[in-house]
């Protein structure tokens, strides 16, 4: 199995933005504070905001809010936003995945992990990995 960084990286920065979410915070600041190189999660985060994970404001007072609220955004969610796919075979869908002979029942192994793996990734929001102390803080809707 390979979690790419893209993945762990989108996680991260959407957690950062969970445990602020009163205010907007800058791709810098992100970066900064998740130890994840910059010009990377800038491509990262882009990804997230086209999929509407995230919001964006330009200007001073600009920056990145989650595009909607941490509860309602799932590992999976973030995965297939960055990564397309939540496993691929040498690149490939698994979907059309058929091999012969002997090895015939192994792509119905590769899709249940797959399936598997989604299911988790589904169950699991980014609200719920949140310190309990973020949790407890208003969103902009409640402050503004």
């Amino acid at each position: 199995m390979h979690i790419s960084a893209k993945a762990d990286y989108a996680v991260r920065a959407l957690l950062e933005l969970a445990c602020q979410p009163a205010r907007p915070l800058t791709c810098e600041a992100i970066a900064s504070s998740q130890e994840i190189p910059f010009r990377f999660l800038k491509s990262v985060v882009g990804e997230l905001r086209r999929a509407g994970l995230v919001r964006s404001q330009r200007g001073c007072e600009g920056g990145y809010w989650l595009g909607r609220p941490a509860d309602e955004i799932s590992l999976l969610d973030v995965t297939v936003a960055v990564d397309g796919e939540v496993i691929t075979l040498r690149g490939e869908t698994l979907t059309k995945l058929d091999y012969p002979g002997p090895a015939a029942g192994l792509p119905g192994v590769w899709r249940r992990i797959e399936s598997d793996a989604a299911s988790l990734l589904a169950g699991v929001t980014i609200g719920s990995l949140l310190p309990a102390e973020a949790r407890k803080r208003p969103s902009a809707r409640e402050v503004a």
